[in-house]
């Protein structure tokens, strides 16, 4: 009978342990691309040829009230239980390491591919979800009226998961900061599980991330081209079946040159416990077409955290 106790006690307490030890999201905090440009810190870049706008995260970092938000939220979060990545410590590394680049290029043929600073910093900081926080002041006399937004992103598609917005009455508050914690404080309970239903369809169906895969030109490899009978196209669609979760993924767009897979579903962490993201998923077929009888060169031109990107023919 004391070992039955035992028993039921030991399978009662299990479920309660290991939803203790089971992982959460990282987040990072960022200010919105709207309040960067309404507070003169967007910078532009010539993208070959095209003007982009983007974020001065190096000088929004510098803002005492954004960086007091930030704080704010932060710690809100980490009262939850949330992990964190902070944005300040996180550009400090890239400036310091010296890994901000402007492309990268390919050593025979000269191809390029556009990384912007935001690639970046999500690729250095590898967090799950990152919100973006806005707001706008208004004075109604010795009082201010704070208009604030918090979104909540899937950091490797930018799909929207989470929102708290709203206008919180005037209040006698001086600092933005404090303004901001009281404003998101009575929704912030029901956004936080949001983030945590998100990253319960992560651990169930996978991270969804997006392939694509070019050919360099004048190198003779095409996607048609058949091995032992079997044309590339179909070897690289067996390749994905086999290496995503439950086999989840969708073939847009197939012709001799490009194919384009969306919906793919990657596992949340490799065998080494690392978490997996599109350049490192998609470097596993790097490898497995570099082997017999394929032989076939590649470069992995993946930028950011959601979007596999591989070209076949050289490197």
């Amino acid at each position: 009978m004391k070992k039955l106790f035992l028993l039921l006690t030991i399978v009662a307490f299990f479920p309660v342990a290991m939803l203790g030890q089971a992982k959460k999201p990282t987040i990072m905090v960022i200010p919105s691309d709207v309040w960067c440009n309404e507070n003169g810190l967007m910078v532009t870049i010539d993208n070959m040829g095209n003007t982009d706008y983007i974020p001065d995260y190096e000088q929004a970092v510098l803002n005492a009230d954004l960086m007091g938000a930030i704080t704010k939220i932060n710690g809100l979060m980490a009262e939850r239980g949330m992990p964190l990545k902070d944005l300040s410590q996180t550009m400090k590394s890239i400036k310091e390491d010296q890994v901000i680049r402007d492309q990268t290029m390919s050593n025979s043929s000269g191809a390029t591919v556009a990384v912007t600073t935001k690639d970046m910093l999500l690729d250095r900081a590898k967090a799950d979800i990152i919100i973006e926080v806005g707001w706008q002041l208004h004075k109604r006399g010795p009082q201010k009226e704070l208009t604030y937004s918090l979104r909540a992103l899937d950091a490797y598609t930018n799909k929207q998961i989470a929102e708290n917005s709203g206008t919180m009455p005037p209040s006698y508050s001086s600092t933005v900061p404090v303004l901001l914690e009281e404003a998101v404080l009575e929704k912030m309970d029901g956004f936080v599980s949001q983030l945590l239903a998100f990253f319960d369809d992560l651990f169930a169906n996978g991270r969804e991330i997006s392939v694509r895969l070019l050919v360099f030109d004048g190198t003779g490899v095409s996607l048609e081209n058949e091995y032992d009978g079997e044309e590339l196209t179909d070897i690289i669609d067996n390749w994905m079946y086999e290496n995503t979760v439950s086999h989840r993924y969708n073939l847009s767009n197939a012709t001799e040159y490009r194919l384009d897979f969306e919906q793919v579903r990657i596992p949340l962490y490799d065998e080494r416990g690392r978490a997996m993201d599109a350049r490192r998923f998609i470097n596993n077929l790097r490898r497995y077409l570099k082997d017999a009888p394929y032989n076939i060169t590649s470069k992995n031109t993946t930028s950011g955290l959601g979007k596999a990107e591989l070209i076949l023919g050289e490197k």
